[in-house]
């Protein structure tokens, strides 16, 4: 099956051609670095890396940018309130070019405990200022710019087809808007290029030909992607609250400046919805990976979670649903590791992965496929190697995992290996007595294949 993938913009489920052959252009919107992320947003993340995984899979090279929004964001969409970095400086007591590569830090290490692919390559949207004035000028040049007191900015009314990613209703919108416009002509307007006001005494600010300020933050992914991947190519990804407004803004800049919709594929990770934990930044208290692991979780196991629900399907979080990913995990992985040495991949197996996986990412359904080989006829070696075939889509980590390693007094194991002595000689009495000896002291013992492995209970 030809890979299918949904794309935003048709609204429609499509076949994936590349516009190079044998090549993807993959851009993905990446974090603001003004506080750490939550697992709300790395569920996005996690959607695509799996993305890129399933791309690999069909003999596609795969060059993905990734940016880092150090500037630019402001707390409202908008175009008022305070930029994020700066209101982060401010709550840290910290620079805001200090907080940025803390928390870009703290980002990657994240990807890293998730065990998620980093881009090939990072943009940080300071290191591309005179890219995001150049591209501003072109927009200007073609005459979709109006100058306020506070800034640069996109008159959407020239553009008939502003707003059709999200299908935004343009004329209710302008007819119902409650926000006060200020200087802006249409409510749908967004800043390119933001004044510096002389009371801010902002850290992040550069000449420009319009004057000294800061870029809007929708202009960094259109002159980033423009730049590391051309006018034209073939996937933008982001989470869905980016189909409202950051990405219809990123598509009418280039729309503009080059006469494209910047990427062939528009895609989109849905949200994680929960009841009883918080997901927003606001509070200061939020869900973050760095949480799980204090609570006893491995990280692999909320990346498990994330595989049994449908990237463009909202994904209910709860801690008994991690408890159910980390006992799947716990599963999986353990069956995995008693098969011994991998031999083959079954072919009809993998014919039947990639044709779940080619049908929009259908990770759920590949994951219970798994589960099939298992279960299957087929032999120890071939299982193993076609599971871990499958975890080049699924990333647990399963080729490197070994059951960990505890360290257990002399007389317990010498019980253990005269259970196991006994079991190889199939004599079944005496190695339930010895196990209940063993569960007696606190210690359950599991049997693979050429060994077994303790745990303390």
């Amino acid at each position: 099956m030809s890979l299918q993938l949904y794309d935003t913009w048709t609204r429609s489920q499509r076949e994936f051609t590349p516009l190079k052959p044998g090549e993807v252009g993959l851009y993905t919107c990446g974090p603001t670095v003004y506080n750490y992320a939550h697992i709300g947003n790395l569920r996005t993340y996690l959607f695509e890396d799996g993305l890129v995984r399933v791309l690999k899979l069909n003999g596609y090279r795969v060059n993905h940018v990734m940016n880092i929004t150090d500037v630019g964001h402001l707390v409202s969409d908008g175009d008022d309130g305070e930029d994020k970095m700066e209101a982060g400086s401010k709550r840290t007591g910290q620079t805001a070019w200090t907080i940025a590569a803390l928390y870009t830090d703290a980002f990657r290490a994240d990807l890293k405990a998730l065990n998620i692919q980093e881009p090939d390559v990072w943009c940080k949207a300071t290191d591309n200022i005179p890219e995001q004035i150049s591209f501003i000028e072109e927009i200007e040049k073609k005459g979709y710019t109006y100058r306020t007191s506070d800034g640069i900015y996109f008159d959407t009314s020239k553009q008939a087809s502003y707003g059709h990613l999200g299908r935004l209703d343009i004329a209710g919108l302008q007819a119902g808007s409650r926000v006060d416009l200020g200087e802006k002509k249409h409510s749908t307007d967004y800043a390119l290029w933001k004044f510096s006001a002389p009371e801010d005494h902002r850290q992040m600010e550069w000449d420009s030909p319009w004057g000294r300020g800061f870029p809007g933050w929708h202009i960094e992914c259109s002159a980033m992607a423009h730049k590391y991947l051309g006018e034209y190519f073939d996937i933008h990804c982001g989470g869905e609250d980016h189909i409202t407004v950051h990405h219809p803004n990123e598509i009418s800049q280039t729309e503009a400046a080059y006469g494209t919709r910047l990427a062939n594929f528009w895609m989109h990770g849905y949200f994680l919805i929960t009841n009883d934990a918080k997901m927003s930044k606001s509070s200061g208290e939020f869900l973050r990976v760095q949480l799980l692991i204090d609570k006893g979780y491995d990280p692999i196991a909320y990346r498990y979670l994330c595989l049994t629900g449908h990237y463009r399907t909202q994904l209910s979080f709860s801690w008994e649903t991690l408890d159910a990913a980390q006992t799947g995990l716990d599963r999986l992985r353990n069956n995995v590791y008693s098969l011994g040495e991998a031999t083959t991949v079954d072919a009809g197996f993998f014919e039947r992965l990639m044709e779940k996986l080619n049908d929009d990412l259908n990770f759920p359904q590949a994951l219970a496929l798994a589960f099939e080989v298992l279960k299957s006829g087929l032999a120890p070696g071939v299982k193993k190697a076609t599971i871990l075939k499958f975890d080049e889509a699924f990333g647990l980590g399963l080729t490197s995992w070994v059951p960990k390693i505890e360290d257990v007094p002399g007389d317990v194991r010498a019980l253990a290996e005269a259970r196991w002595t006994a079991r190889n000689a199939k004599d079944w009495a005496e190695a339930d007595r010895l196990r209940g000896e063993l569960t007696a002291r606190g210690w359950s013992m599991k049997d693979g294949k050429e060994d077994y492995t303790m745990t303390s209970t």
